[in-house]
């Protein structure tokens, strides 16, 4: 595939080349290593097979495969391509700067991948995000002050997403102290 195309990774996909971006992998240790991490917990990869998406990446040029005998057993390995690599930033990038507060999975696998970013889009990518839950935090808070007099069904629309916010704000003021104090910086 050409690699000038911008592909939009779909869910399944990021999670999936995200952990073959860590090291070349097999489908069964890719599968290991969603197991050991609980990612079906926190993301949509569910316990389908993998082997779609592997195949879907190969295929539009993400990863690229080589056979190796492990124990008398052909297995095909699977390691990202330049290309992939340049994808698999720009969304993770894209997700952790465009955060709003949700319960977002592609935040989740994005914030997993968070040392493939240099420092400097750490920074700026969570800057950017907190700066957004911020303001739509005090948008909800003058509505609510607003609509002071609403039953309570109405307000505990307001007032629940002003607590998740809440949260998410103290989260990424802590994440960004912790990046401004040296850590996640690109193990690369």
């Amino acid at each position: 595939m050409n690699s000038e195309i911008e592909y939009e990774l779909n869910h399944r996909e990021f999670v999936v080349l995200g952990l073959i971006a860590e090291f070349p992998s097999h489908a069964y240790s890719i599968n290991q290593r969603i197991d050991e991490r609980g990612m079906r917990n926190w993301t949509s990869i569910g316990k389908s097979s993998i082997y779609s998406d592997l195949s879907n990446l190969e295929e539009i040029g993400l990863v690229e495969s080589y056979r190796e005998e492990v124990d008398n057993r052909i297995r095909k390995v699977y390691s990202i391509t330049k290309y992939g690599s340049k994808i698999l930033k720009k969304k993770t990038y894209n997700v952790l700067k465009e955060f709003i507060g949700k319960n977002d999975e592609n935040f989740y696998v994005a914030f997993s991948m968070l040392p493939i970013l240099t420092h400097e889009q750490q920074i700026e990518a969570i800057t950017n995000s907190l700066n957004k839950i911020i303001k739509h935090k005090k948008e909800l808070e003058d509505m609510l002050k607003e609509n002071s007099k609403m039953p309570l069904n109405v307000r505990g629309l307001f007032f629940h997403p002003i607590k998740i916010l809440g949260t998410d704000i103290d989260f990424l003021n802590w994440v960004l102290g912790e990046l401004k104090n040296g850590g996640g910086k690109n193990n690369q």
